[in-house]
C-alpha cells in the first residue's frame, strides 16, 4: 500500500537523508530515504512512498527456487538463451538484449541518436528521459512477446547498455557507442541512464548492464587476442572511475566484460577485475555476463587455457555468471572433472534468479499493463527530435546561420549522407517507422515555397556510383545543382560500415577501426569541388567520431557536426539550420590534428591522449561547440561546494549554453596535465536573458591518483576555470572568450 506525504516538489520531506553517499538526488524531482523508506517526487507537489527493491528478500527467493533444481538444470540457467524448466514452472529467458539509443534489433523502437551523441548534448536530464523511454518500450515490447510465448533474442528486460568505456582513441570503430573521453562525463550520463532505465519502483522496470569492463577501446580486429597493459594510475583515473559511478551510485544490476585480456588476465575470466575489484572492492551484488563468445577466446585465441571445459571453469570460478557464447555448455563436463564445484555453479544460478525476481518475472507487476501502444509514440518522437536537436556541434559559422527564407529560393542538398537511413542510425539500433533524412527534413520543412535540387554527389566510399561509369561520376550533378542553387547543403561523413564494431554489417577495412581521420577519396573529392562552386556552403557532418575538418573549416561557410542523430535527425536538423531550434552540444571528444600526435592505437597509456594529457593544439578541443546566441559570463563565484555562475546573452536568438567547470591541483605531481571536467549543466537563456546557475563539486574532483592506483587529497592550491568550453588557447581561439578562474585552497 502506497502512502503520501506533502511536500513541495524538489523539497526534502520531514527528516530525509539524501539517499545516496555522494548526496545527489534520484530521478525526477529527487529521491531520499527516511527511517528506511524510499520517497519519489510524483511532481505534483506530492512524495509517494514506495517499497523499495530488496535484494536480501529477492535473493532468499531465488536460493529457494534454485535448490529445487537438479545440478545440470543450474547449469543450463547460466546460458544466455536459458531453457525453460516446465515442472518448475519456469519459461525460458535470454539475457541478450540491447539499448544502446532505444529498444534494438527486436522490431519496433523509438530511435534516438546514438550514444556520442548523448554524450554532445551534456545533458543528465535528457539521458534519463531517454533511458525512461527505453524502459517502458522495453517493458510494452515484453509484455507483448511474452503474451505471444516468444522468448526469444532481443526479447528480454535485461538491457546490455550502456558502453562506459572511455573513446581514448579516434579510431577505434566503436567509440560512437560511448559517451566520449572523459571519465567525469561518461559517469554522470551514465548514472543517470542506468537509474532510470532500472527504476525507482517495487521492482525494476529493467535491468540495465555497464560494459565493456574494464579496459576495451580497440582494436577491434585484436580483441579477442590482444593485452591492454595499463598502469595502475591509468586505471584508477581513467578506465574504472565510471564504472565505479555505476556500481556504486546507479547500483547497476549487471557487469559485462571485455573480450581483450587486461594486464594479463582474460576480462570475463579475471580474477582482479571480478572478484577483487568489482565484488571485492566495490561490493557489486549484481550478475556478471560475458562479451559473446568471449570465453571461447580463452582457449582458441588468448590461449590462457587449453579447453573448453577449462574456459568455462576459468569464467565460472572468476564470477562470470552468465555466457553470452556456448562455452558453458562444457560446464557439467567442467564438473565432472573436477574443475568447478556445484556451489559455485548454485551461486551463480542463484545471482541470475536474483535478478529475475527484482524484475518481477515470476509475480504481477505495475508493469504488465503497459501497452504496445507505447511504443515509438508521439511523445517519445517528440523526445528523439529533441535529443538530436541537442546533440548536435556547431563548429563554424561565419554568419550563414541561422537561414532565412527570405531571398532564398532554392536549396543544394548534396553528398552521400543527405538521403542517408544508415547515416542517421549508428549500430545497435531498432527499427523506425519513419525515417527523416537531411534531405527528407530540409523538404517537409520548407515545404512548396523554395525548391531543392537533391545530389548524391559520390559514394560514401568508392570511385563511382554505378558500375560501368568513369571515376567520380556524379560530381558533375554536384556541381550543376550547386550553379542552380542559392546555398549547398553538403552532407558527408561515415556510417556503419565504415565505423563499427568487428564483425558489423559489411565494415570494408581495419574490422570497424578507421585508419585515418580522413574522409574516404570520393568524399575529399567532392567536398573540393564544392568548395570551388562559388556558393555558401554548409557542411552538415554525419559521422561517430573525430574527422579531419580542417579543409572544410577554411573553405566552407558553417560546419555542423551530427553524429548519427537518430531516426528524428533530419527533422531536427532542419529546424537547426533554419534557427528553430538552437539547443546544441559540446564535443565529448578531442578533434585532432593528426594520428601522428598520438602514441600507437595499442598502447593503452594515457600519455598524449585526450584533453587531459594532450600535449599539442587541438584541432577543435573537447567541450568546445557554438550557438546561435551570443552568451556571456558574467560572475563565478564557489562557496559550500558550488559554483554559481551567471550568463548573459547579448544576442537575439535564444539559446542553450552549457556552463561547464574544470579543475587543476596546483601543487601535486600527481595530478592530470590539463585541467579536467568536473561539472558541466545545461541552460536555456533566451536573448537578453541573464540567468544564475548553480553546479555542485564532488569532492572527488579534489583527489589525485598515485603511481601505485591509490586515490588521495593531495591539499594544496587548486584552480577551477568556469566558462564554456575548457580553459586551453585553442577555445580562446575559437571563441574569443576567457575563462573565469577561481582559486581555492584546500589545505
Amino acid at each position: 500500500m502506497q502512502t503520501s506525504a506533502e511536500c513541495c516538489v524538489g523539497e526534502e520531506p520531514p527528516g530525509a537523508v539524501p539517499f545516496l553517499s555522494y548526496g545527489k538526488l534520484y530521478g525526477k524531482g529527487g529521491y531520499w530515504a527516511v527511517g528506511g523508506i524510499g520517497f519519489t517526487s510524483t511532481g505534483k507537489g506530492k512524495v509517494q512512498e514506495e517499497k523499495r527493491m530488496d535484494r536480501a528478500e529477492a535473493g532468499k527467493k531465488a536460493r529457494e527456487l534454485v535448490s529445487k533444481m537438479t545440478l545440470e538444470e543450474k547449469a543450463s540457467q547460466l546460458r544466455y538463451d536459458a531453457p525453460a524448466i516446465e515442472r518448475l514452472g519456469i519459461p525460458a529467458y535470454n539475457w541478450w538484449n540491447e539499448a544502446l539509443h532505444g529498444v534494438a534489433r527486436a522490431g519496433q523502437a523509438t530511435v534516438f541518436p546514438q550514444a556520442i551523441g548523448m554524450g554532445a548534448a551534456f545533458d543528465e536530464d535528457l539521458v534519463s528521459d531517454i533511458a525512461e523511454v527505453i524502459a517502458e518500450e522495453g517493458r510494452a515490447k515484453y509484455n507483448a512477446y511474452s503474451g505471444q510465448g516468444d522468448r526469444d533474442i532481443y526479447k528480454g528486460l535485461t538491457f546490455w547498455a550502456p558502453n562506459v568505456n572511455i573513446f581514448r582513441d579516434p579510431r577505434w570503430g566503436r567509440g560512437h557507442e560511448t559517451y566520449g573521453e572523459d571519465p567525469y562525463l561518461t559517469s554522470r550520463l551514465g548514472v543517470r541512464f542506468v537509474k532510470s532505465l532500472q527504476g525507482d519502483g517495487p521492482v525494476m522496470k529493467a535491468a540495465a548492464c555497464a560494459k565493456h569492463f574494464a579496459v576495451h577501446s580497440g582494436p577491434e580486429g585484436l580483441r579477442h587476442e590482444f593485452d591492454a597493459r595499463a598502469t595502475a594510475k591509468d586505471m584508477e583515473e581513467t578506465y574504472l572511475p565510471a564504472f565505479e559511478a555505476l556500481v556504486k551510485e546507479a547500483e547497476v544490476e549487471a557487469v559485462m566484460g571485455a573480450y581483450n585480456r587486461t594486464n594479463g588476465e582474460p576480462c570475463c575470466g579475471s580474477k582482479t577485475l571480478i572478484q577483487d575489484i568489482l565484488r571485492g572492492k566495490w561490493e557489486f551484488q549484481g550478475h556478471f555476463v560475458s562479451d559473446c563468445w568471449a570465453i571461447r577466446d580463452f582457449h582458441t585465441h588468448h590461449r590462457v587455457t587449453d579447453t573448453a571445459e577449462e574456459s568455462a571453469a576459468m569464467a565460472l570460478n572468476a564470477g562470470c555468471d552468465v555466457n553470452c557464447g556456448n562455452t558453458y555448455i562444457h560446464m557439467m563436463s567442467a564438473y565432472e572433472k573436477g574443475l568447478v564445484t556445484e556451489e559455485a555453479i548454485t551461486e551463480a544460478a542463484v545471482r541470475l534468479f536474483t535478478t529475475r525476481y527484482l524484475l518481477g518475472l515470476f509475480e504481477e507487476t505495475e508493469y504488465d499493463n503497459i501497452p504496445y501502444e507505447k511504443v515509438e509514440c508521439r511523445e517519445h518522437l517528440t523526445l528523439a527530435e529533441k535529443a538530436a536537436a541537442e546533440s548536435f556541434v556547431l563548429l563554424k559559422n561565419d554568419g550563414i546561420l541561422p537561414l532565412r527564407r527570405e531571398g532564398l529560393h532554392t536549396i543544394g542538398v548534396v553528398g552521400p549522407n543527405a538521403d542517408s537511413r544508415t547515416a542517421l542510425i549508428g549500430n545497435y539500433y531498432g527499427t523506425a517507422t519513419e525515417y527523416i533524412t537531411i534531405l527528407d527534413g530540409i523538404r517537409q520543412y520548407v515545404g512548396e515555397d523554395i525548391r531543392i535540387l537533391y545530389s548524391v554527389g559520390a559514394k560514401l566510399a568508392g570511385e563511382k556510383t554505378e558500375g560501368l561509369s568513369h571515376r567520380h561520376d556524379r560530381i558533375s550533378e554536384a556541381r550543376i545543382v550547386a550553379e542552380h542553387s542559392d546555398v549547398v547543403i553538403l552532407c558527408l561523413g561515415l556510417d556503419e560500415s565504415l565505423e563499427g564494431e568487428e564483425g558489423d554489417r559489411s565494415n570494408q577495412y581495419a574490422s570497424g577501426d578507421k585508419i585515418s581521420l580522413k574522409l574516404p577519396d570520393s568524399q575529399l573529392a567532392l567536398m573540393e569541388a564544392m568548395a570551388e562552386c562559388g556558393k555558401p556552403v554548409i557542411l552538415c557532418m554525419c559521422a561517430g567520431s573525430d574527422i579531419d575538418m580542417g579543409y572544410a573549416s577554411e573553405h566552407f561557410n558553417a560546419v555542423v557536426q551530427l553524429w548519427y542523430p537518430g531516426a528524428q535527425g533530419g527533422k531536427a536538423a532542419a529546424k537547426m539550420l533554419f534557427g528553430e531550434m538552437s539547443a546544441f552540444g559540446k564535443l565529448p571528444v578531442t578533434f585532432y590534428e593528426t594520428l601522428e600526435e598520438l602514441p600507437e592505437f595499442t598502447d593503452y597509456s594515457m600519455k598524449g591522449r585526450t584533453y587531459r594529457y594532450m600535449e599539442r593544439k587541438a584541432q577543435y578541443p573537447f567541450g568546445f561547440g557554438l550557438n546561435y546566441g551570443k552568451t556571456v559570463l558574467k560572475d563565478a563565484a564557489f562557496r559550500n561546494g558550488i559554483v554559481t555562475v551567471t550568463v548573459k546573452n547579448e544576442g537575439i536568438c535564444d539559446t542553450d549554453e552549457i556552463v561547464q567547470v574544470y579543475i587543476k591541483a596546483e601543487d601535486s605531481t600527481f595530478a592530470v596535465p590539463n585541467p579536467q571536467l568536473c561539472a558541466f549543466k545545461r541552460i536555456t537563456v533566451k536573448a537578453e536573458e541573464t540567468v544564475t546557475a548553480e553546479l555542485p563539486i564532488d569532492a572527488r574532483a579534489f583527489t589525485v591518483v598515485d603511481e601505485n592506483g591509490e586515490r588521495f587529497r593531495p591539499g594544496g592550491a587548486y584552480k577551477l576555470y568556469v566558462g564554456f568550453g575548457q580553459p586551453d588557447a585553442r577555445t580562446e581561439e575559437l571563441t574569443g572568450m576567457k575563462p573565469m578562474v577561481i582559486s581555492v585552497n584546500n589545505s
